[in-house]
């Protein structure tokens, strides 16, 4: 068997899969937090009291350990450690404000090690499984009932922090873009549409057909929110780019149809697309599961 298809097994009865080892080991703050893990997983689980219900964390996670255990009146639960990085920064005050509303609730969290006690969504079978007709409904359901303005102070952060660092990141690798006008088209639009604006609801920013279970509760609850306050029209573009078969067969007709289910502008929807296709297709060799090429000819086909 090949190393990379093998589970990484530490002293500690913790197994972590390789693409979140991978993840980790990719910056000296995931290597740090690599190996305080087990010792954090450890502290965890005597001061919640919770008991491990099997030392494997969620094959699929990349960027945190997931593990399903149980407290101790036997209610089934999920801990989370996710790895520092920006986006999920607030996810345990995101939580907080949906309180269960579309969302997987939270149960406890630790601030100092950002670790989350989570709702188990039981069975658990991800509305990818489901047809797209259908993935599209529940997507819009779920984040119409989650675009709120959170009352001020919040604490949240503003979509256009996230798109900073979109474009910092880009900029930084400007000497290997092979189209400069259009990757520097795509950062400009991003920095146009992120601006903070009336109408503003805090996001989800990462809800797609992946990070959505079926649960006993309501018959599907969202996972993983990165939240941030910006303009709802963002937040049809993550469903959208995680199954672009259907977006590059008919760009203009896949966003006109969701966007009406969420009665956002589809004008603003494509927009949006366009700016990530087109700033993201310079920043990796592939992103969204396109080529850079074919993100550009994806990019350029919402612009006609």
């Amino acid at each position: 068997m090949d190393q990379s298809d093998e589970m990484t097994t530490w002293s500690v009865p913790l197994v972590l899969p390789p693409r979140l080892v991978t993840q980790a080991e990719s910056s000296p703050e995931g290597r740090v937090w690599l190996s305080c893990l087990p010792a954090r997983v450890a502290d965890l689980l005597r001061r919640w009291s919770l008991e491990l219900e099997a030392p494997a964390g969620d094959a699929g996670a990349t960027c945190s350990f997931v593990a399903r255990v149980r407290r101790a009146d036997g209610t089934k639960v999920v801990l989370k450690l996710g790895l520092p990085h920006l986006e999920a920064e607030h996810e345990a005050l995101g939580l907080r404000f949906w309180n269960g509303d579309g969302m997987a609730r939270l149960l406890d969290a630790d601030d100092d090690t950002g670790a989350l006690l989570l709702e188990r969504c039981e069975p658990g079978t991800p509305l990818a499984a489901r047809p797209e007709e259908e993935q599209d409904v529940v997507i819009a359901s779920i984040l119409r009932r989650l675009w709120r303005a959170p009352a001020a102070p919040h604490g949240f952060r503003p979509l256009c922090d996230m798109v900073r660092y979109w474009v910092d990141c880009a900029l930084a690798r400007s000497a290997d873009w092979p189209d400069a006008g259009f990757a520097r088209a795509g950062i400009a639009r991003l920095i146009e549409l992120a601006r903070p604006a009336q109408g503003d609801v805090l996001l989800a920013t990462d809800l797609h057909a992946g990070n959505v279970l079926a649960a006993q509760r309501e018959p599907w609850l969202a996972i993983d929110p990165k939240p941030f306050v910006g303009d709802p029209a963002y937040d049809a573009t993550q469903h959208l780019l995680n199954g672009t078969q259907r977006l590059r067969a008919d760009p203009r007709g896949t966003v006109a149809r969701l966007s009406e289910r969420l009665g956002v502008s589809g004008e603003r929807v494509g927009d949006w697309l366009f700016a990530r296709l087109a700033q993201a297709a310079h920043v990796r060799g592939e992103t969204f599961g396109l080529s850079a090429q074919e993100a550009v000819e994806l990019a350029r086909r919402l612009e006609q």
